[in-house]
């Protein structure tokens, strides 16, 4: 098979191969050639242009969206970071249709995303930090909790949360996680492992009559540290009621009112909310806390569902505590990635 090649004349009459950036800039030439002096270009793509004029007005608007029907707000917050994903969409069609009137609407859409979560892409992480945190939701239903114990370990984390322990299986998390952590407490069907002593370890009240909630104090090098571990209840999509939340909504409220009573000052918190930062359901939190991955992180750090991750649910948040880097763990036999994130703990008192 013979490769085409695209030659270009010479001052001298002859002539020679084309090069890239030639060839880039001839076939934009035949592109706006095509649509000078075509009225059309600004009368086609009317719709292309409204459906642009229509993302950019939820990304702007998306915390005025009412939850009142079907908790839409916080569905739309959950896949946020998505609707990205149209513009390049709109972008082609634009294109393909020849309409300056959707290609100039698309600016506006595009300068939303990017407002939102252009500072996601790049790598904020840093070469520091001294304390070492790691949240994995096990999964119930987990066919090897030893090695998937075994594999979160493998992070080196000086203090790691677990969720979804099963009453059966807390045993083997507790045996395989044993040579790497002296110190553990379960409450309920979450975990605390710790590398130093804890402390004042006892249940958080989330409202929903089991526990799935706890606060620990950890003795580290640099000073007391309270670390929460939550698994907050899941955003259920029923035939009939919608995209149903109001359960966690209650459960991240009374979470919030704990972390804010907390006299510790240095906090973590670790765990899976089931709710991204975007959704305004999580303010209780939110509010009062940093997320590790958007001060710290590269990208969105996506960890559900593990095949496939399309939102951030796991959390790392801080208080009192300076993020320096936040990533995803290697998969495990859950369907949650394991996050992880390495911090500064503040030395003042």
């Amino acid at each position: 098979m013979t490769q085409q090649a695209y030659m270009t004349e010479t001052a001298d009459g002859g002539s020679e191969p084309e090069r890239p950036g030639s060839r880039l800039r001839r076939l934009t030439h035949r592109l706006l050639d095509g649509w000078r002096g075509d009225p059309r270009v600004w009368r086609r793509g009317i719709v292309l242009a409204v459906l642009a004029l229509l993302l950019a007005l939820v990304m702007l608007v998306h915390s005025r969206i009412p939850n009142r029907v079907g908790n839409l707000g916080s569905l739309t917050e959950t896949f946020l970071p998505w609707m990205g994903l149209a513009i390049p969409v709109l972008l082609l069609l634009g294109l393909v249709r020849k309409s300056a009137t959707a290609l100039i609407a698309l600016l506006l859409p595009t300068v939303m995303w990017l407002n939102l979560f252009g500072g996601l892409l790049s790598d904020k992480s840093a070469g520091g930090g001294d304390f070492t945190v790691a949240t994995h939701n096990v999964n119930a239903d987990n066919p090897d909790p030893a090695t998937t114990a075994t594999d979160v370990a493998a992070s080196g984390a000086d203090v790691l949360a677990l969720e979804e322990l099963p009453a059966s299986a807390a045993p083997v998390y507790e045996k395989a996680l044993a040579p790497a952590y002296k110190y553990h407490a379960v409450v309920g069907t979450v975990g605390l492992w710790s590398k130093y002593p804890m402390t004042d370890v006892r249940a958080v009240d989330i409202k929903l009559g089991w526990k799935r909630a706890m606060r620990a104090t950890v003795a580290t090098p640099k000073g007391p540290l309270a670390v929460y571990v939550a698994h907050l209840p899941s955003v259920r999509v029923k035939m009939q009621a919608g995209f149903t939340a109001r359960q966690r909504d209650k459960s991240a409220d009374a979470l919030g009112e704990a972390i804010a009573d907390e006299t510790v000052r240095r906090v973590v918190l670790l765990g899976d909310l089931n709710g991204t930062m975007n959704d305004r359901a999580l303010n209780a939190v939110t509010s009062q806390m940093r997320s590790t991955q958007g001060a710290a992180g590269s990208g969105f750090g996506f960890s559900w569902p593990a095949s496939f991750p399309m939102a951030r649910i796991d959390q790392i948040m801080v208080k009192g505590v300076e993020p320096e880097r936040s990533w995803t763990l290697p998969r495990t036999n859950s369907d949650h990635l394991p996050v992880a994130a390495r911090v500064s703990l503040d030395t003042s008192s």
